[in-house]
């Protein structure tokens, strides 16, 4: 393999890798606060490159600017109602009866969509400036490849301010530790929990327009795939941990690229990688690479 193709692969395996990344922030956010895996996560992903593909249509391709925003404002409220009608209800439901009901939430999405959008695949709108490619010593850039990783560095140093320096995040730390001491403070646990979906949505929400930016394909399922495997990046870097989504999201969006690089005849096993990855990590380190192990919510 020559430079040029290497930085070529790299290139492009650190763009799919923040797209990981941000999308398995918004998993293990809720995850670490209600020690729930949001299987309508993916789906919520998909609404808004949808939401994000009618808008543009209505406002016109110059004012992307303004479409893009109301598509991710709209996934904020939208992740908060799916909260608030299918998983606060049963707050105080054995474990197994929220988890029914995230895979509900997901199917009900799912086929909505079909019924809603269509089943027959769109292309995405794509705005100039996403679009522009450049040539750096060899190497093929799309800009959306510069795009990508910028806005990810961006929105997790914030996150990461907002969770560590403000009141809001510090609720959200202590209701991730404990429900009933956190009332006892004065805490609406319900609240922060649905700012918290409400977050997690806008992380899918901007993931999925950059998905679409970068590949321009939509269908109601397409959030199925990608849901899965940040999903899995959330895991290997430890589930709860937000810098660890982060690595898994990279870890796992290097890996698939390197690996057909390296091995073209394993092209069709490329969706395969991320379930090969995964057992290994639960095998040799259940918690993940930055995960640590946590007690049982009562």
């Amino acid at each position: 393999m020559t430079f040029q193709a290497f930085m070529q692969h790299l290139t492009n395996g650190m763009s799919l890798g923040s797209l990981y990344a941000l999308i398995a922030i918004g998993y293990t956010m809720v995850y670490g606060i209600l020690r729930l895996i949001n299987f309508a996560h993916g789906d919520i992903f998909m609404i808004a490159t949808y939401v994000a593909f009618y808008a543009v249509i209505l406002l016109g391709m110059q004012l992307w600017w303004i479409a893009f925003p109301v598509a991710i404002i709209f996934t904020y409220f939208f992740g908060r109602l799916v909260e608030k009608a299918a998983y606060r209800p049963l707050r105080n439901s054995p474990r197994i009866s929220v988890l029914i009901s995230a895979i509900g939430v997901s199917f009900l999405i799912e086929n909505l969509a079909i019924v809603v959008f269509g089943g027959r695949p769109k292309a995405f709108p794509i705005p100039p400036m996403f679009n522009k490619v450049f040539n750096i010593s060899g190497v093929s850039v799309v800009s959306i490849n510069f795009f990508i990783p910028t806005i990810t560095i961006v929105l997790l140093i914030g996150l990461v301010y907002f969770i560590n320096n403000t009141k809001t995040g510090m609720a959200m730390r202590a209701v991730s530790k404990d429900y009933e001491a956190s009332r006892l403070m004065a805490i609406d646990v319900d609240k922060i929990i649905s700012l918290t979906f409400g977050i997690g949505s806008v992380l899918a929400a901007v993931g999925g327009i950059m998905w679409g930016l970068k590949f321009p394909k939509l269908e109601p399922l397409m959030g199925l795939m990608p849901g899965l495997k940040c999903f899995i990046a959330a895991v290997v870097g430890g589930i709860g941990d937000i810098r660890g989504a982060v690595l898994g999201g990279f870890i796992l969006g290097l890996g698939e690229i390197m690996l057909v690089a390296l091995l073209p005849e394993l092209t069709g096993y490329r969706d395969a990688f991320a379930f090969v990855l995964l057992i290994v990590i639960l095998l040799i380190k259940p918690t993940g690479l930055m995960g640590q192990k946590l007690s049982e919510k009562v």
